[in-house]
């Protein structure tokens, strides 16, 4: 009898568990049906990270001098790619909020489907989003003058690092919304989390010509492990020198672990917000 009672606790599991990816899938495929239906929208989303590879490439490329005569093109673009990253945090919050406000979340709280599918289907569609501005801004920034130089394989590696921090700052930014609900804070507190990550950082410019404080902050700054990382995995990265704090010397591993933290910490209290939320109606 007990084998019998442990092989359907499994068998529940299961089910739930599929039926969660099933309910995921399908909310997915309706954002996808939503952005193809308003094809404006996806042009907003996708054309500020285009200009970006325009203005920094062509503009700043002149003026900057990036350690061992890196080509200013090829180091941009992993700075780049992550300010889009970082971006998704306001993008998907700005979705949660609006679905609140039109009572969308409440149409689905009433459907028979997994509570957490409603969270995965905003967060993985931004993410495809994220994935789809990275390949226009490859076809400029190939344009423009950006390679990369350690294999296929190695430039997988580095777009899959870059789509597991948009997924991470997804649900980051699901978290945002189900706790401010409101347009305006999202905008303002999105903003104060972006703007000095992203530009107290390596994205832009070389560390080396920062005072020595602001080094020591950049360096250990989030951000600048997954830019360096990208970098190396892209072959676009500059010398390093000795003296670089410790994520500046080991910046993959360290980008892998704090971008894992990350969804460790915003998925279940992403999760929660959203179960208070439907117990509030």
């Amino acid at each position: 009898m007990s084998d019998i009672a442990v092989s359907g606790a499994d068998g529940a599991v299961t089910g739930r568990f599929a039926g969660a990816v099933s309910d995921s899938v399908a909310l997915v495929e309706r954002q996808m049906r939503q952005l193809k239906r308003t094809p404006e929208q996806l042009i907003t989303l996708t054309l500020m990270p285009a200009v970006f590879v325009i203005v920094f490439g062509f503009l700043f490329g002149s003026a900057m001098k990036v350690p061992g005569g890196m080509n200013y093109q090829e180091y941009i673009m992993a700075g780049i790619f992550v300010q889009v990253v970082l971006g998704n945090v306001g993008l998907t919050a700005m979705g949660v909020v609006t679905d609140l406000h039109n009572g969308l979340m409440d149409r689905f709280r009433s459907l028979p489907i997994s509570r957490s599918a409603v969270l995965i289907g905003r967060t993985t569609s931004d993410v495809i989003v994220v994935a789809w501005s990275f390949l226009l801004m490859s076809v400029i920034g190939y344009a423009i003058g950006w390679r990369t130089h350690e294999g296929f394989l190695s430039m997988l590696a580095g777009f899959g690092l870059l789509l597991l921090l948009a997924f991470a700052t997804s649900w980051l930014g699901a978290l945002l919304g189900l706790v401010l609900r409101n347009a305006p804070a999202v905008n303002g507190v999105s903003a104060v989390i972006v703007m000095p990550m992203s530009f107290l950082s390596n994205a832009y410019i070389p560390l080396d010509g920062l005072p020595g404080w602001m080094q020591e902050i950049a360096g250990w700054n989030p951000v600048s492990a997954v830019v360096l990382a990208s970098r190396k995995l892209f072959g676009n990265a500059a010398p390093t020198s000795a003296d670089q704090t410790f994520p500046m010397q080991h910046p993959v591993p360290m980008a892998l672990i704090l971008t894992v933290a990350l969804i460790a910490v915003a998925v279940p209290l992403a999760t929660r917000a959203f179960e208070k939320s439907a117990a509030k109606k």
